[in-house]
């Protein structure tokens, strides 16, 4: 009798659980997705696919067609807020780590990640309450009364996740008095002006601002910045609470003519708090595991949020496929121990907020990785040197 495939519940439809969803079906894995919200809704704000996220949407079979509409900048630029004098730049053809350097629009990625993916295996209006695990699988409850079986779960439900609270118990953000900025708009409100053909970040002495088109054709433009603001704010992690245009212009006066100029033509704006949060001591409890902002959330500093919780879907159906699909408990610490030391480190720097401020710190331990074909260590062999 042939043995019945798996079965994964993938907690959340963002970014890393869709990937997730692409690549575990690649290694003959049955996948039911739960996603809270009613609908997608196509939030506004850019994404940057650096070389090893794009390699892995390569893998999934999206690299093509997003190259068709998304932006691919010259170069990871680094500017002085107000001279404009370039602290450092890293040309990014795609020869240089073997895919490319991407910016677009998150719903295009998202509906791109969707489009794999057959539509009667992704569930909305799916908010999680509740699991129960036994040693013969999941029990997944949901707001709306119904329940889901499943042979593991995954939880990829963001920095507000309710799995990661089932596996450690509840954590508090860390607030460290920062907020952002962000904004998508027509780049003709510049009224023919342009900005460099790069992703541009604009290093001030509190604060800085990064800047790229969103769209092949700079139809549209995308910003996203970080100033300090008074911790009173900072009860909110909300994409979709609404900011000040002119606080922000305020926030930046003094700033390059290029960056003043966006500013100015940017109609409206949301405003968010940036948060953090510790390392987790562990990823997974028996069948349920974590990935993504759920286990590993990071500032925005080196657009390696989504980057890496796509590399975590590669990374983990390799780890099922190594055991065979018949040892859950066992992929999940194996995936732990291949990606728990990489993102650790990622976060920290991010965190510092200090990744090609300066000097030619080595770019090819994080653009160069590649999660299709890096050496999986074993589980019991943690190491940083990946």
């Amino acid at each position: 009798m042939a043995r019945s495939r798996p079965t994964i519940a993938i907690v959340g439809a963002g970014m890393g659980g869709l990937a997730a969803a692409a690549t575990l079906r690649q290694v003959g894995i049955e996948v039911q997705v739960y996603e809270q919200a009613h609908q997608f809704l196509r939030v506004g704000a850019g994404i940057q696919m650096l070389p090893n996220a794009s390699r892995v949407l390569r893998g999934i079979g999206i690299e093509k067609g997003l190259r068709k509409i998304a932006f691919e900048p010259y170069s990871h630029l680094n500017r002085v807020w107000d001279t404009g004098e370039i602290k450092r730049e890293l040309p990014m053809p795609e020869s240089l780590y073997g895919a490319p350097f991407l910016c677009m629009h998150r719903a295009d990625l998202h509906e791109a990640l969707v489009s794999v993916l057959p539509p009667d295996i992704i569930h909305l209006n799916k908010k999680l309450v509740g699991l129960d695990q036994s040693d013969k699988g999941v029990t997944l409850s949901f707001a709306d009364g119904t329940k889901a079986q499943a042979d593991a779960v995954i939880g990829a439900d963001g920095v507000h996740s309710l799995v990661r609270s089932l596996i450690v118990g509840p954590d508090a953000p860390l607030h460290k008095g920062r907020i952002a900025y962000r904004a998508v708009f027509d780049s003709s409100l510049m009224n023919g002006g342009q900005i460099a053909p790069s992703r541009t970040k604009w290093w001030g002495p509190d604060r800085h601002i990064v800047i790229y088109y969103t769209a092949a054709d700079r139809s549209q433009l995308y910003f996203v910045t970080s100033v300090p603001e008074s911790t009173e704010w900072m009860t909110q992690e909300s994409w979709s609470t609404k900011g000040d245009v002119h606080e922000l212009r305020a926030a930046y006066e003094g700033f390059h003519p290029e960056v003043r100029m966006v500013l100015e033509a940017c109609p409206d704006c949301h405003k968010w708090a940036i948060l953090e949060r510790e390392p987790l001591p562990h990823w997974s409890i028996g069948r349920i595991a974590l990935m993504g902002d759920a286990c590993h959330p990071m500032t925005p500093y080196m657009a390696q949020g989504a980057a890496t919780s796509i590399e975590d879907a590669a990374v983990l159906a390799r780890c099922f496929a190594e055991t065979n699909n018949d040892d859950i408990e066992g992929a999940f610490r194996l995936y732990e121990a291949n990606r728990k030391p990489r993102t650790s480190r990622i976060q920290a720097i991010s965190s510092a907020n200090t990744w090609m401020s300066a000097g030619n710190d080595d770019t090819s331990w994080l653009y160069g990785y590649d999660a299709w074909t890096v050496p999986l260590v074993p589980a019991d062999q943690l190491t940083m040197a990946n």
